[in-house]
């Protein structure tokens, strides 16, 4: 599957600016992020790529003074381990529970769930405060014996440590075939069993489960798409996870699960991005 690697040079270059320019680029079907120093790096897959779409996009950009300009090209196979080891990818520590590093980590800190993983493209590390959020959220639920289903699973890390604390059997489904590749070798590397890997979207759920628990961290357009197929294949009492977007989106990603028989929990937020948590009650046919 091929990638376009794109650069955004963003003016002024602030955290809200980039924290925006993400949000809406991932509204035009940019999977993944990486800041610069003048801007971000993003990636979207080439069949994907829609040149109107992302001018629309920045025309209608909502921080009016900012400006933006960007080049692409085709994103390399690169061993994006050494990638990541040389700039951005240092260990994780959320709270004093769970701690996340690559092979090429020394002198780790000791926690109570150590995850493992060699990221083959910038996805999915736990760098992002969307990750972060479902992480915290996984922490506090009690996940012993629970079926659970990880969507946009990226490198899995959610579902190795739901398997962890003790879920399984674990689905785990990601639209990009090199995120099922890395959660097959992120799996091994942490010595789980019970997660199984596919490649496709939401319409891979039939027939599948149904579930105790699901976790989407993808984004707010197609959560709202397919929060439907979610829904269809958990269990009464279910609980479900949404992040990969901002706290404004809120209302809309809760009216939508309130219709179709979910129960709001609560949200959790962090640097504008927000989690939130439903309660299966019914299903509306």
């Amino acid at each position: 599957m091929k990638y376009l690697e794109f650069t955004f040079h963003t003016e002024p270059c602030t955290e809200v600016v980039n924290d925006v320019l993400s949000a809406v680029l991932g509204e035009a079907g940019f999977e993944s992020f990486v800041e610069q120093t003048d801007g971000i790096a993003a990636y979207i897959q080439a069949a994907l790529y829609d040149e109107e779409a992302l001018k629309a996009a920045l025309k209608d950009f909502p921080l009016p003074d900012a400006r933006i300009s960007y080049t692409y090209a085709e994103a390399e196979d690169k061993d994006w381990n050494e990638e990541w080891e040389k700039n951005f990818f240092q260990p994780i520590i959320i709270g004093d529970r769970c701690v996340i590093h690559s092979t090429f980590h020394r002198d780790v800190p000791q926690a109570e769930y150590d995850i493992v993983i060699n990221p083959q493209m910038a996805f999915g590390t736990g760098h992002h405060e969307t990750t972060s959020l479902i992480i915290g959220e996984l922490l506090d639920t009690d996940l012993v014996g629970k079926s659970l289903l990880d969507m946009g699973c990226g490198t899995s890390i959610l579902a190795i440590l739901a398997r962890m604390r003790g879920a399984m059997p674990c689905t785990a489904i990601d639209i990009d075939e090199w995120c099922v590749r890395n959660s097959l070798e992120n799996i091994i590397l942490n010595q789980v069993d019970a997660i199984s890997v596919f490649q496709g979207d939401a319409s891979l759920l039939a027939g599948k489960g149904p579930f105790d628990v699901v976790i989407a961290n993808i984004n707010r357009n197609i959560l709202l798409n397919d929060m439907k197929h979610y829904v269809a294949r958990m269990n009464p009492g279910a609980q479900l996870f949404m992040s990969g977007f901002y706290t404004d989106d809120i209302p809309v990603i809760r009216a939508e699960a309130e219709r179709l028989g979910l129960k709001f929990v609560h949200h959790k937020e962090k640097n504008r991005w927000a989690a939130v948590k439903f309660e299966l009650l019914s299903i509306i046919h």
